[in-house]
């Protein structure tokens, strides 16, 4: 301040020239000698006069009318450091003194606060579990087929799916990945292969620990968990299963298993949500042809949105055809979806190897064993 100090401007109700008035005021209402004297209720309106509207200081200090007691000074000054440090963790007040600053914080820090709290994104985790096995026989041998289970954390998890794998899957996996992630796999070990004794208990709940931390390693390295090889060794079995229902007019069959899938890719997928638009569509021509069209008009709205800023994906346009149809059987609006056809029709007559298939032609493609 130039003329006049910080005291007396904070302080002063009205312009410094009447501070002899005020003074004078001041002094007949608390009944003091000291004209500076004010009492411990009228110090806290001041100093939240003092504080911003947001609950922060003004230069981070706390200007005090009259100097505290000796006896109170070290409360004083601890007071006032918990408050600087309040207004400096005010982006951050969950840390561990968390509770003795909701004392400090104003009424719209504590909204702030809780908001934060409430929406607070927790860090998104795959565990992967093998709780059970079974023996399996086919014409040359038997195996163990062990059951794994893929529960999403961070979150409540209602869909626990599972799905079957026996060794040589693994041993598969394995393989496949160390051709792109030799060196990102060095420290991965994988449990050996054993002629005898494979089907003994003893080896078999061994087994279901070594292989459970196996898919957690691999889990954790980022690169292979985002690879399409770690993604489709969960899923890979079963959509080639429901997509030879398909084919086979089995759709009631086929939606049973599509639907387990979805469910894994909703957990496997996060960072490539698009690819469950196969997936999506497959349900779509299932619920279709038995005749469910809101549901598969449901599940083409879902692929549709996932397409939102993937136009010239290969399902999109087909995707929209079937769906303007569905709309139109059940009574929905459909002009915008037809605009979204017509604008992307022109695209793709733009293109040399345009080729417009339907929806189904296209689901049928998929997964075909050569």
């Amino acid at each position: 301040m130039n003329e006049y100090s910080k005291d007396e401007i904070l302080f002063s109700p009205t312009f410094p020239e009447e501070e002899e008035n005020l003074e004078k005021k001041e002094t007949v209402s608390s009944g003091a000698k000291n004209p500076h004297f004010r009492s411990h209720s009228d110090k806290c309106v001041l100093y939240k006069e003092y504080m911003g509207a947001d609950g922060s200081q003004e230069d981070n200090q706390i200007i005090i009318d009259s100097p505290p007691l000796p006896e109170t000074t070290e409360n004083s000054q601890t007071k006032t450091k918990e408050t600087v440090e309040e207004g400096a963790q005010s982006d951050n007040p969950s840390g561990n003194s968390s509770s003795c600053h909701h004392h400090l914080m104003t009424t719209r820090e504590l909204q702030l606060y809780w908001n934060k709290e409430k929406y607070n994104e927790k860090p998104v985790k795959l565990l992967f579990q093998i709780q059970s096995t079974r023996i399996a026989e086919d014409f040359l041998s038997k195996f163990v087929m062990y059951q794994i289970v893929i529960i999403k954390t961070g979150s409540f998890d209602g869909k626990k799916v599972f799905i079957e794998r026996r060794y040589s899957d693994f041993e598969n996996l394995h393989r496949n990945l160390l051709k792109d992630y030799k060196e990102e796999m060095e420290d991965i070990v994988f449990p050996k292969k054993v002629l005898m004794g494979n089907l003994n208990e003893e080896m078999i709940n061994k087994r279901m620990v070594t292989l459970k931390d196996y898919l957690e390693e691999l889990y954790s390295i980022k690169c292979i968990r985002k690879s399409q090889k770690f993604i489709a060794f969960f899923i890979e079995h079963e959509l080639e299963e429901g997509y030879s229902c398909i084919r086979g007019g089995q759709y009631s069959k086929a939606v049973g298993i599509i639907q387990q899938v979805i469910y894994l890719q909703e957990k496997l997928v996060e960072h490539f949500p698009t690819l469950m638009v196969p997936s999506l569509c497959a349900l779509v021509v299932c619920h279709k042809d038995l005749n469910q069209a809101e549901v598969a008009y449901e599940f083409g709205m879902k692929a549709v949105e996932l397409l939102e800023k993937h136009t010239m994906h290969k399902y999109y346009t087909p995707l929209l055809d079937t769906l303007i149809s569905l709309a139109y059987k059940i009574g929905k609006d459909f002009v915008m979806l037809r605009e979204k056809l017509q604008i992307n029709e022109t695209k793709l007559k733009r293109t040399f190897d345009f080729e417009m298939l339907t929806l189904k032609e296209l689901v049928i493609q998929e997964y075909v064993r050569d």
